[in-house]
């Protein structure tokens, strides 16, 4: 057994009636919400695409690929550019819509705890935890950018 505690640095992320809890560094930038370029074709969770540093970014609503809620950007809202996990050197990032800043936190062994037993997850879900006084979801980023491609493939 190890007596080493962990400490990660995360970011609370409110979406539509849930918040989400990332390692900080998943994120490359924060940016205010600005009506994304719509896609035909596209599921309703890829709002469409957004303009970020030369690149062409799908904007997804987390809130309704989980089926938690019918989220919409506008005023208050931002937009999290994320490093994409899947190493498509095409599509490095992608962009998340959120409602207001996101939130450094600290993360340790001490201050998380699972909750349930995991069975009634949402999709795109990796666990339900509480973090101090948050109750937050853990999102499955790779899951995610494989349904991303997948739509986007779809929509082109």
């Amino acid at each position: 057994m190890s007596d080493i505690a962990y400490i990660i640095r995360g970011v609370l992320i409110q979406v539509a009636d849930a918040r989400l809890l990332l390692p900080n560094a998943t994120i490359a930038e924060v940016l205010s919400y600005a009506a994304p370029e719509p896609l035909e074709n596209a599921p309703d969770w890829l709002l469409g695409r957004i303009r970020w540093r030369g690149w062409q970014l799908p904007l997804v609503s987390f809130a309704r690929f989980a089926g938690i809620a019918d989220e919409q950007g506008g005023l208050g809202s931002k937009v999290i550019v994320l490093k994409a996990l899947g190493g498509n050197p095409k599509r490095p990032y992608f962009a998340l819509l959120t409602q207001g800043f996101p939130r450094l936190v600290t993360v340790t062994e001490d201050t998380l705890a699972t909750q349930g037993d995991g069975g009634d997850l949402p999709a795109g879900v990796l666990a339900r935890v509480r973090l101090g006084e948050n109750d937050a979801m853990v999102p499955d980023l790779a899951a995610l950018e494989q349904h991303l491609h997948a739509a986007l493939a779809a929509a082109a």
